[in-house]
Parts: structure tokens; sequence; C-alpha cells
């Protein structure tokens, strides 16, 4: 399917991948309507920093995932849905799981509602990687067990059951995509690679951390924005589960080291307790096959890790003062 002459919409537009999707988006000539969170500073997130240029290129919808009302609306007149809209800070998840339920499972379930009324002819539902929980085997292809080691990742287990069963029950073309571990420009400090960008560049030489020992697939937002637009473009994804991934893997603390490297080789890492996960909700590894996406579409990523950093790093220097790196950020 082609995307040209399609009317697309953006949930989760003004957040960290979203964002960058309307930007490849539009950038491409697609038309695009942002559902971006309502609030009273009528902040539209990212999509603040774009240029004036970029801006006026975006039909902009202000509302709540939450409520079916605004989806709907929202969803009036589109095509294509590429559903990015949730909560996804995992220590947040552990004192406030209803506002995930809300936003994750009600949030997804107000999309296919909307889609399956309003016929729409195409819904990609985002999850994660986190639905698997710790790996059973590697590479993680998308017929892994899930287990929902935190109520972030139990939430977004129940969204994409409730996206499938819309499938089979209504035969609603969706496709449910799921990214590993994604990184770049514009990530909220709650995410492991900001944290430790924003400590070092903030001068600081004992970089805070958690657990050093779990390994995680980094991808590129780049990347990752390229695979959700090439299952979009596919003709056969609908009813499918697909994972992003990269295929390798690197510890957290080979990580951290990396980008200590490449700012500061004098920092050394201090593990801070606060940062640990209960034992049981930590997810020691993960570790994506892409075999799928690559058979159903022509994806294949671009980056590996150390440009991606570089790239990253790159941002955060100019950007890093919107950051507060001397915080645990949730």
């Amino acid at each position: 399917m082609s995307l040209k002459n399609k009317t697309v919409l953006v949930t989760g537009a003004d957040g960290f991948i979203g964002s960058h999707l309307v930007e490849r988006l539009i950038q491409e000539g697609y038309k695009v309507r942002a559902f971006v969170y309502y609030n009273s500073f009528n902040s539209w997130g990212w999509i603040d920093s774009f240029e004036q240029s970029l801006k006026d290129q975006i039909e902009i919808f202000s509302g709540d995932i939450r409520d079916p009302n605004g989806v709907r609306e929202a969803m009036k007149g589109m095509d294509i849905v590429f559903h990015l809209a949730a909560l996804i800070a995992i220590p947040f998840s552990y004192h406030s799981p209803d506002s995930y339920v809300d936003t994750n499972i009600k949030g997804t379930l107000n999309v296919l509602q909307g889609a399956k009324d309003l016929g729409t002819e195409k819904i990609m539902v985002t999850s994660t990687s986190e639905v698997y929980g710790t790996a059973f085997y590697v590479p993680i292809d998308e017929k892994h067990p899930f287990q929902g080691q935190s109520p972030y990742s139990a939430t977004k287990i129940g969204a994409d059951r409730i996206a499938e069963s819309f499938y089979r029950s209504f035969n609603l073309p969706v496709t449910i995509v799921r990214p590993f571990n994604t990184y770049g420009p514009r990530q909220s400090a709650r995410a492991v690679i900001p944290t430790i960008i924003t400590q070092l560049l903030a001068g600081q030489t004992n970089i805070k951390l958690g657990s050093l020992t779990p390994t995680r697939d980094f991808n590129f937002v780049k990347d990752i924005v390229s695979g959700f637009m090439a299952i979009a473009e596919s003709d056969q994804v609908v009813g499918e589960e697909i994972n992003i991934a990269t295929q390798t893997e690197i510890s957290i603390g080979q990580l951290a080291q990396e980008i200590i490297d490449q700012i500061n080789p004098k920092a050394t890492i201090v593990t801070d307790q606060v940062r640990l996960r209960p034992d049981n909700s930590e997810v020691e590894r993960l570790l994506g096959s892409n075999q799928k996406i690559k058979r159903l579409t022509n994806w294949q990523p671009q980056y590996d890790l150390k440009q991606g950093l570089a790239e990253t790093i790159a941002w955060f220097k100019k950007n890093a003062h919107g950051y507060k790196s001397g915080i645990y950020n949730l």
C-alpha cells in the first residue's frame, strides 16, 4: 500500500518516536494530522521544536487518547493510523498502574473502536519488546511467550491482545508493530541513554545507573521510523505482529562505557540503589529477531550503535539544557 495521497493520523505525535515519524511523513509529502496531548500550556511537545515551515504542514489535533469521543473525532477522514500514544516509563508504572491501564489499554481500545466504526484502511498499533520479558531464547521472534514483568509491560500485552481480537473478530486491518529499545534525539531522560549522556554533559564524573548486566537490542530512532513506514506500505502485514530490531545486543554496562568513551573517558559508573528494579521485574535479556520484518518489507537498519550514539550525543550537546540530569527521572 502506498501512503501517497492518503491522510495519516499519528497519535502520540508530540512524543519521542511520534515526532520523528511525523517529521519523516511530512518530509516525504504525506498529509498528516498529529494527535497531541491536550494541556493548558498549548504545548505540542517536540513538534514545538520544528521549523515553522514544517509545522505549517501539520494539522494539529489536541485531545486525550483516553477519551473515546475525542479519539473518534481525530480519526474522522483518516485513511491510515499510526497509534503511538502511551505511557511508557516502567518505574512510574510501579506506583501509578491505573493510569497505564487507562492510557495503554483503554486508549488503544478507543483507536480500534474508532477504526472499526469509521472504516479506517490500516491501523498500526505500537507494542514494545518489554512484552516478551526476559528472553527464554534468542533471538526473540514474534512467537516468543509474553511475560508481564511490570505493570507497563502488562498493559502493553493487554493492548496488543485487544488489537489482535479486533483483527480476528471484525477483520480490522491491524498490524502490531513491536520496536525494541529505541534511542536518539528527543528521547526523555527516563531512558538509559539520555540518563548517561545528560549526566556526562553536566560535568558529572560519577555516573549513576541501576543494574549494569541486562542486555538490550538498541535501535536508532530513524531506523525505527523507517520500520514503521515500511510496515505501513507493505501489503503482507495485516493481522501480523512484527518486531523492529537490530538483532544485536549490548549490556547496559558496556553501553555506558561506550558513551563515556565518546564524551569523558575519565568518568566512572556507580550503582544507585534507587534505580535498581525489583529482581522479578528486571528484564535481563532482550535480543530481537528481525527476520520477519525483512521478509515482509524492504526494511534494513541503516545505523550501527556507534553512529547512532554519535548523532544522539551531538543533539544533546545543543539541547541538554532542557533536561534535569541531577535527579532520577521516573
